[in-house]
């Protein structure tokens, strides 16, 4: 008689019974890291089918994990009576109305699969197209999207100072601690009905340059230029006016090349002699406590000539450098800021004929250029704060005015950091450098 072979017996623990659920999670563990470990093999398998088919498994069983935390998550609020149910928001609401139609569900399998009635489906459907902010379905609204009083705040300043670009706008408000794109204020000044003056153009990168500023003071620009009283023209022969005292004033100005500062300026009559601007920067030198190491400036007959030379040696100044007329980047950069400020004297609605009145206008408008206006070439720097190594003021902590916008995401740049919470509203206040209605000087607050 063949003997019968015993199977072996487990001996369980004591009180095994108590340990069922904490082994379930055990073997459930397990079973995960076995699936992983077994998927990985297939997943790294030359074979294609078998990667595909890890593939497969990986998200059925990410759909069928997925499935059993919604029902969880339903269960529980099944457990409280549909009419003591937290309501959907407008926007998610649009979009159980949106995945409705993805799904070509009815209203009873719509409802049965976000918990609630077949008739508020029916209410929603109802009232989908209502506009204003009390609709019951709306539109979700993107995060990036600025709120009203910001286009107000862009469009009032394009308003109270026409001669300020797109771009200075942006560094502008940057400065002020709201750091909008470029292309934005575009839009938002585009939405203006009345007609807004063309974004100022960036300056030249100035490529090639032989000499180059490398610390504050090192090189520095010269020139001269015509600011005319009213206007040349005359209706008798040669047909224009002599470019001098009423007519136009001559003015001078010294540009730092390393931070775009206007180191001095002042006014002449009639065109300046040598001796004149030799003059003018030895004030200038004085008052910067320091001579350049080199001079840039044109080919005319107050520096080119051996008295100029002779002074700038004199001086501890290298050889004057002679910017070649129509050669980009030979004196662009006294060229442009002559430019800005020859715009900002139009503004003004007379221009004096007194010179202590005209150097007045002209004083104040190279501290507001030094101060307060943003340089392009220095990334939204103003001048001083180059020339004397301050912090920038569009570094400082920013405001953010949207609400959803998440505080790690990168804002126009400069990058800043997220001043207090966001969602935060402003309120604009425009002051005026001097009392001059072209100079202003902007500055942002939260609205009470």
């Amino acid at each position: 008689m063949p003997i019968r072979s015993r199977q072996p017996r487990l001996p369980l623990p004591k009180d095994w019974a108590r340990s069922v659920k904490s082994a379930m999670i055990h073997v459930i563990a397990l079973t995960q890291y076995a699936a992983v470990y077994t998927r990985s093999w297939m997943a790294d398998s030359t074979n294609p089918r078998l990667r595909d088919k890890a593939d497969l498994e990986q998200a059925n069983q990410e759909i069928a994990l997925l499935r059993e935390e919604m029902r969880i998550k339903n269960v529980r609020m099944e457990l409280i009576p549909p009419h003591r149910r937290p309501f959907y928001p407008p926007i998610e609401r649009m979009a159980i109305l949106e995945l409705k139609g993805a799904r070509g569900w009815s209203l009873e399998q719509t409802a049965k699969a976000f918990l609630v009635t077949s008739a508020t489906i029916a209410s929603w459907i109802g009232r989908i197209d209502e506009e204003g902010p009390a609709a019951l379905v709306q539109l979700p609204v993107p995060i990036n999207k600025f709120p009203d009083f910001i286009r107000h705040i862009v469009q009032r300043l394009k308003t109270l100072s026409p001669t300020l670009g797109k771009v200075k706008i942006a560094q502008t408000l940057a400065r002020a601690g709201l750091h909008l794109g470029a292309t934005t204020v575009g839009r938002m000044l585009k939405e203006k009905p009345q007609h807004t003056t063309p974004a100022a153009e960036p300056e030249p990168a100035g490529k090639g340059r032989v000499v180059t500023a490398k610390y504050p003071g090192h090189v520095w620009h010269v020139d001269l230029t015509v600011v005319p009283t009213g206007g040349f023209w005359t209706s008798w022969l040669p047909f224009a006016l002599p470019q001098c005292w009423p007519f136009a004033w001559w003015v001078g100005v010294v540009v730092d090349h390393f931070s775009r500062r206007v180191m001095g300026c002042t006014a002449f009559k009639s065109q300046p002699t040598s001796e004149a601007v030799r003059a003018f920067l030895g004030r200038t030198i004085a008052k910067a406590k320091k001579a350049p190491r080199h001079i840039v400036c044109d080919r005319g007959k107050q520096f080119d000539c051996k008295a100029f030379r002779k002074w700038c040696r004199r001086k501890g100044i290298k050889r004057p450098r002679y910017g070649a007329i129509g050669k980009h980047g030979s004196i662009a950069v006294v060229e442009r800021v002559i430019l800005t400020i020859k715009c900002l004297l139009s503004c003004l609605p007379i221009v004096p004929y007194r010179r202590e009145a005209f150097l007045r206008e002209l004083t104040a408008t190279a501290a507001w250029y030094n101060q307060c206006r943003p340089h392009t070439w220095l990334g939204g720097k103003t001048p001083n704060e180059v020339y004397y190594g301050q912090f920038p003021a569009n570094r400082r902590p920013r405001f953010e005015p949207r609400s959803r916008w998440p505080r790690g995401s990168p804002c126009a740049k400069p990058w800043a950091l997220v001043r207090g919470s966001p969602a935060t509203k402003l309120t604009l206040e425009v002051s005026f450098h001097a009392g001059r209605k072209h100079l202003p000087v902007v500055k942002l607050k939260r609205a009470a």
